[in-house]
C-alpha cells in the first residue's frame, strides 16, 4: 500500500483504546466469545480499527464456531498482509493491516469453499460500517393548482 500510516507508540496509544492498542499494536488476542463482531450479521464492510483502511466484506463472513469473526477471504488482497508466528510453540500465520501493520489474527488453511481459508480476526481491531444508504428519489412537487 503506498499510503501507509506511520506513528510512535505514544501517538497509537492516544489513538487507540487500552485493547485496541493491546491487540492491535502488541499482537494481543481478545477472549474468544467477547467481541463485538463475533456473532455480529449486519451486512457491511469490516474496517481497520487503527487506519479505517476496509478489510472484509459481511459477504466473506460465516461463522467458524470459534468465538471471533471469521472471514474466507479479504475484501482485497492487498488489503491484508501475512507473516509467519512462531510464538506460543505453535506455527501460525499472523495477519495485519497493510496500510497501518496493526495486528488482526491469524490466517488457517481450514476454512469453506472457495478459498479454504479462516482469516480469524479479533473484534477489537475491526470497525464496522453499514453500507451508505441509497439516496432518496425527489420528492414529487404536488400537481399544480388550477386558475378557473
Amino acid at each position: 500500500m503506498n499510503d501507509h500510516v506511520q506513528k510512535s507508540e505514544a501517538e497509537w496509544q492516544q489513538a487507540l483504546t487500552p485493547e485496541q492498542f493491546r491487540v492491535l499494536r502488541k499482537h494481543g488476542t481478545e477472549p474468544a466469545f467477547s467481541g463485538a463482531y463475533w456473532n455480529h450479521h449486519d451486512t457491511g464492510a469490516y474496517l481497520c480499527a487503527g487506519c479505517d483502511l476496509p478489510l472484509f466484506s459481511s459477504e466473506h463472513k460465516y461463522d467458524s464456531g470459534t468465538g471471533w469473526p471469521s472471514f474466507w477471504r479479504p475484501l482485497e488482497p492487498a488489503a491484508v498482509g501475512t507473516q509467519a508466528d512462531n510464538t506460543l510453540f505453535m506455527k501460525r500465520t499472523e495477519v495485519h493491516c497493510a496500510r497501518c501493520e496493526g495486528h488482526l489474527g491469524h490466517v488457517f488453511e481450514d476454512g469453506p469453499k472457495p478459498t479454504g481459508l479462516r482469516y480469524c480476526i479479533n473484534s477489537t481491531a475491526l470497525k464496522f460500517r453499514q453500507p451508505e444508504a441509497a439516496t432518496p428519489p425527489p420528492a414529487t412537487p404536488p400537481p399544480a393548482a388550477h386558475a378557473d
